[in-house]
């Protein structure tokens, strides 16, 4: 049992925010060994605790010192792969772009993550998670219909936009390197990634199956078999019979006749659908629910909170989220037959590993210490 498909991948990871570590979170999971380059003052935001450090180690280095961009050159050398992500321009600036990584290492992989990327008219301003999906088309179908759009967790754009099409983009990468020797620049933009995403919806609106007006479609809320229903004690049940077979498994625990509840694509009857699903829903607890549509093919489900998914009997059993040390580790995913899913819950400390770290690059004690002395780099 091996630590991971990844074990014996080297990756130098640039501290960062949001997408990026967690791009080098997933590449730890699979056993990559990845080190964090973390500055001499720590983010006002950054969390020293949060799970995408987890099995990481750290390393403080000053990059705007001379001696602190030729020590990085130095890791560079020796890794199979880099995830920064700054704006563009930002490394080049300190002496550590592509062209000079690639001097040093051909083989390199250069992963880096913005949410506009490093070309186009926004490449240079500020955004977050809600500014880049704005520019999709994403955000404007987020929402009910008489409300402006609501932008969701940014799962969709920083991490599922971001972090995996970086992951995936690095790993592609890396494959090809393998075979050819050369790296090259990974540019992978939130707005690119969920730009992607949304080619399902261009070809639903290519077959008149989508509309862009927000709250009008059957996987945004217009649908009565495809939305939140609250129940007796102010939780909600979440509803998704998308096909006839599982509206017909969610009728018959219902005790509802066909008849009754009418055509399932009939528009002209879904708000008398949906009026009759939520007198229903309001009758029973969300407990009550559970028990008897659990082991059947409604496609009705209860929507939890996660501290409550944290208990749900198929979390539990997926051993999706593992409380250790005071914080709960979501499990590392997907899962691999060949390799041990253990998590590697040790959490670095800001420069924890520096000594190690540079003794393993072939720093001697002397040099260490002198680095240390002159606060080029820093041991906590």
């Amino acid at each position: 049992m091996v630590n991971g498909p990844l074990d014996g991948v080297k990756v130098l990871e640039f501290a960062g925010i949001g997408p990026g570590p967690y791009c080098g979170q997933l590449l730890a999971d699979m056993g990559a060994e990845v080190t964090v380059v973390d500055r001499p003052k720590r983010s006002a935001i950054a969390l020293e605790n949060a799970p995408d450090r987890r099995g990481k180690k750290s390393i403080i280095v000053d990059l705007k010192s001379d001696e602190g961009k030729a020590l990085a050159l130095d890791l560079i050398a020796t890794s199979d792969a880099l995830i920064e992500g700054n704006r563009p321009g930002v490394m080049e600036r300190l002496g550590l772009g592509p062209d000079v990584c690639h001097t040093r290492n051909p083989a390199l992989v250069y992963g880096r993550m913005t949410g506009w990327g490093q070309s186009g008219p926004y490449a240079m301003m500020a955004g977050h998670d809600i500014n880049y999906l704005s520019l999709t088309g994403a955000l404007q179908a987020m929402g009910p219909a008489d409300q402006p759009p609501f932008p969701p967790l940014n799962l969709v754009g920083d991490f599922g936009g971001g972090s995996l099409f970086l992951a995936m983009g690095i790993l592609a990468a890396l494959l090809e390197a393998k075979t050819t020797g050369q790296g090259q620049v990974v540019d992978a933009a939130i707005t690119d990634g969920v730009n992607s995403m949304m080619g399902f919806f261009h070809g639903l609106d290519a077959a008149d199956r989508w509309t862009p007006e927000r709250g009008a479609n059957w996987l945004d809320g217009a649908a009565p078999y495809y939305r939140c229903y609250e129940t007796s004690d102010g939780k909600y049940m979440a509803v998704g019979c998308i096909e006839p077979q599982f509206l017909a498994a969610m009728l018959a625990v219902l005790d509802l006749t066909p008849e009754e509840y009418g055509a399932q694509h009939d528009e002209t009857q879904h708000a008398r659908q949906a009026e009759l699903l939520m007198s229903i829903f309001a009758k029973e607890k969300q407990a009550g629910w559970v028990k008897v549509f659990d082991g059947t093919d409604a496609c009705v489900t209860p929507v939890l909170s996660y501290n409550e998914a944290a208990e749900h009997p198929h979390m539990q059993a997926r051993g999706a989220l593992q409380e250790m040390g005071g914080l709960r580790h979501p499990a590392k995913a997907p899962v691999f037959s060949g390799s041990s899913g253990a998590i590697d819950t040790r959490l670095p400390r800001d420069g924890g590993d520096t000594r190690s770290v540079l003794a393993n690059a072939g720093y001697s004690t002397d040099q260490i210490t002198s680095l240390e002395e002159k606060g080029v780099v820093r041991q906590s």
